[in-house]
């Protein structure tokens, strides 16, 4: 990856997505793209991280159609065993099996080929027409030597984001080790044409049968997924276009190490690695359509956090604070500004799909696709905590709108129910009170307002609208006081009343948010606090 940091962001994605998940040559003529061969082709929504600058270890998530011929297509089932010591992790199995016998099922229709890879079971399966079709694969000379096990590659990737020194089994108490499983998951379908193999013999398969695109699902992202010798490691390493069902797949992760958010989480921060430094990653849904699959005990509420300012170092603060302080409870989704373009927010369609969003922006103008999801998570009632410059957000000041980009100068006013007029001088000091009628608020539980630490320059913000709720009031010498935090209930776009439902319309902005305030316990509890309202969660 470090090859591909110097190129611009529409070059990184082609050398970061890929360069191990490279499109099918048919997607590269005219002829793939009409006619009966286009009906033919797989499209996958390829999801891959870039850096959003050199060096600076953020990552945009952006996403590629990927066209594949089903005929050179391969699906690698990893370890999906009947049991297993750790029986949090077999449970997780038992219920993300019948998803994954439908896409199995979905993709055969579609030719693809099905590899089944049960490591150390395969005898269970010996004398079945399947298990013969791996053991006749022809051995064949490799140009990168086969690896027995592909440990974690310091240079490529660093460190895991996970610590799953203890084997990573989050049962309470963890129990021994032993060997439980016999052989595949009877829930998932060995049909006629399928393969069962283990060692190097679903590279001999792919050899055979011409195969160079490779989805891969299964257990465990963090071991096998990427380590076994069929594993996205070696395929990568082999020249294979390769991608991770992220929907189908499970990680060995035990809360109660570091980084010390939820099971689910720790799954994701893998995926995540994956998709920085190995390959792309899809869902479940290219085959089957629907929803994505969820395992039934993630309830963690899905948050964007969006980050398009330069000027308080939010790009730093935010993503530290929700893994910190979210990880155990959301899901996050980071999505940073283009460094090398103001006005372009790459990964902005998460909004879609997202519960609720934490916005920290100031003057941008999004390409109008863009800002078209920012509206449509509006028009959706979506809740919003909102820190700082988002007062004027998308307001360029008087500047013209750059064309195909789009500015939204009423943000302020329509959604954060403020009056943003500038901000007095900085280097005075600001005393913060509680506003009359708050101090039981759930946003406030366990703040001591008077003792938040430099708020920064105080924003003019008064008058608020009649639907806001002022929570925290700063005053300096001279000058009026000024709300620095409140909630809004946003109606419609079109102006209609407030809804009635708990969370949709909700909004909470606070005019702080500096990096010293992400240093202030008192501002993290209350940010942490405003980000469970918004979610209708109160801790």
């Amino acid at each position: 990856m470090k090859a591909f940091r110097a190129l611009p962001l529409a070059l990184l994605f082609l050398a970061g997505c890929l360069s191990s998940a490279r499109a099918a040559e048919p997607a590269r003529s005219s002829a793939a793209a009409t006619g009966p061969v286009a009906a033919e082709m797989l499209r996958l929504p390829a999801r891959c991280r870039v850096e959003t600058a050199p060096g600076s270890g953020r990552h945009h998530a952006l996403t590629k159609i990927l066209e594949w011929k089903p005929a050179q297509t391969a699906i690698v089932v990893c370890d999906m065993w009947d049991d297993h010591y750790c029986q949090s992790s077999a449970r997780r199995v038992r219920e993300m099996a019948p998803r994954m016998n439908e896409v199995l099922h979905a993709a055969r229709a579609r030719g693809v080929f099905i590899i089944h890879c049960p490591s150390g079971t395969t005898d269970f399966y010996d004398g079945s027409p399947q298990r013969e079709l791996a053991q006749r694969a022809p051995e064949f000379e490799s140009k990168v030597p086969l690896e027995g096990w592909c440990k974690l590659d310091p240079e490529r990737e660093g460190s895991l984001p996970i610590d799953d020194s203890n084997g990573g089994c989050d049962d309470d108490p963890i129990p021994p080790a032993v060997r439980k499983y016999n052989r595949q998951i009877d829930l998932l379908e060995i049909a006629e044409g399928d393969a069962v193999a283990a060692g190097y013999e679903p590279l001999r398969l792919m050899r055979q049968r011409g195969i160079e695109n490779v989805i891969v699902m299964g257990v465990h992202t963090n071991i096998c997924v990427l380590g076994r010798p069929f594993g996205i490691r070696q395929l990568v390493k082999q020249g294979k276009n390769v991608v991770l069902m992220r929907d189908l797949t499970d990680t060995m992760y035990d809360p109660r190490k570091a980084p010390f958010v939820s099971h689910f989480t720790g799954n994701d921060l893998v995926v995540g690695h994956v998709e920085t430094h190995w390959c792309p990653t899809i869902l479940s849904t290219a085959f089957v359509g629907g929803d994505e699959f969820r395992f039934e005990e993630d309830k963690r509420p899905h948050v964007a956090i969006v980050m398009a300012e330069e000027e308080y170092g939010t790009e730093q603060t935010l993503p530290k604070f929700a893994l910190e302080q979210l990880g155990k409870d959301f899901r996050v989704s980071l999505v940073f500004a283009n460094p090398q373009d103001r006005d372009d927010i790459p990964g902005l369609e998460v909004l879609d799909e997202v519960d609720l969003a934490i916005f920290a922006v100031r003057r941008r103008a999004p390409k109008e696709s863009q800002m078209a999801h920012i509206r449509k998570f509006f028009a959706d009632g979506k809740p919003l905590v909102a820190l700082r410059t988002t007062s004027h957000a998308f307001h360029l000041k008087g500047k013209e709108t750059p064309a195909g980009h789009a500015a939204w100068n009423e943000f302020d006013r329509e959604i954060l129910g403020g009056y943003y007029q500038n901000h007095h001088g900085g280097g005075k000091r600001v005393a913060v009170t509680v506003a009359a009628g708050a101090a039981d608020h759930p946003i406030l539980a366990g703040v001591d307002a008077a003792r938040l630490a430099d708020v920064g320059s105080l924003y003019r913000s008064a008058p608020l609208l009649k639907a806001a709720t002022p929570l925290l009031i700063g005053a300096i010498d001279g000058a009026a006081p000024e709300p620095i935090a409140w909630t809004n209930r946003y109606g419609s776009l079109e102006g209609e009343s407030a809804p009635a439902d708990e969370t949709r319309g909700r909004v909470f902005y606070a005019s702080i948010g500096g990096v010293k305030n992400f240093e202030d316990p008192q501002f993290v509890r209350l940010l942490k606090n405003a980000v469970h309202w918004a979610a209708g969660n109160h801790e």
